[in-house]
């Protein structure tokens, strides 16, 4: 096995159990739980897991998706975020390789994935998550800048400002959870990936909705949460933003 193989292998196996991790802070930190000293439980009937039932991914294979004391249903998308994040972090890594913007890919994977989590299960994007990444993202754009060195503090300002310009035309149809991420993507893509985005999440969100609609998942009174579809298209956005905006441009001329 090459020595990039097994580098490939061991983020996807990183991105495995930061997955799982992720998964729990998504859960609890909109609940101000604790996630680092309390082990995980049943949401069903309580009984603490042994290390054996954490096993990402594997777990959920081996107990059929079912918890081994009630045998209830275990929710699909803990194994979806934990194989998910495995697949980022290998993608990064592939993309990026060893060098500073690698932690700036990981760090914004990590924060999305919890941002995912979180909105999917509570509508809610929890303060306490976006501050612990925040000075985390400035730090990286001073040691790793963008070009121009301006573009990350543009992004900031414009995201932050769409969002509540969204928000005040709205009513509150966005809150201001989706503006304090656009904020910190901003800092993290710079101002052309940070328009991107928003752009992109707006496409995939009515896309999504038109599906669910008329699949008759959802309603058209039904809220949904948009931090998702941010998510995906920061992601989008951050790996592949610069030939997706020079072919804007390009079509354009």
């Amino acid at each position: 096995m090459t020595p990039h193989l097994t580098l490939t292998l061991l983020f996807f196996l990183l991105g495995l159990v930061f997955g799982s991790f992720f998964n729990v802070v998504g859960l609890r930190a909109p609940q101000k739980l604790p996630f680092t000293a309390d082990r995980s439980i049943c949401p069903h009937c309580k009984n603490q897991l042994s290390w054996c039932e954490l096993i990402p991914l594997l777990s959920f294979i081996f107990q059929s998706g079912k918890c081994r004391h009630c045998q209830h249903g275990i929710s699909i998308m803990y194994p979806a975020i934990e194989l998910i994040t495995g697949l980022l972090f290998a993608f990064a890594y592939i993309k990026l390789g060893l060098q500073i913007e690698l932690i700036a890919a990981l760090l914004l994977i990590a924060l999305l994935v919890i941002v995912f989590v979180s909105d999917m299960r509570y509508m809610l994007i929890p303060n306490n998550v976006l501050l612990f990444f925040f000075p985390l993202f400035i730090l990286i754009r001073i040691v790793s800048p963008l070009t121009p060195w301006w573009s990350p503090i543009m992004g900031a300002l414009t995201g932050g400002a769409i969002i509540v310009i969204i928000i005040l035309a709205s009513r509150g149809g966005m809150g201001g959870g989706d503006m304090k991420l656009f904020v910190i993507i901003g800092i993290v893509l710079g101002l052309d990936n940070t328009l991107l985005t928003l752009l992109l999440a707006s496409v995939f969100g009515m896309v999504v909705g038109v599906v669910l609609l008329s699949l008759k998942i959802i309603n058209r009174k039904q809220p949904v949460p948009f931090g998702p579809y941010i998510a995906a298209a920061a992601i989008v956005a951050y790996f592949y933003g610069e030939p997706i905006v020079a072919w804007y441009f390009n079509f354009l001329s």
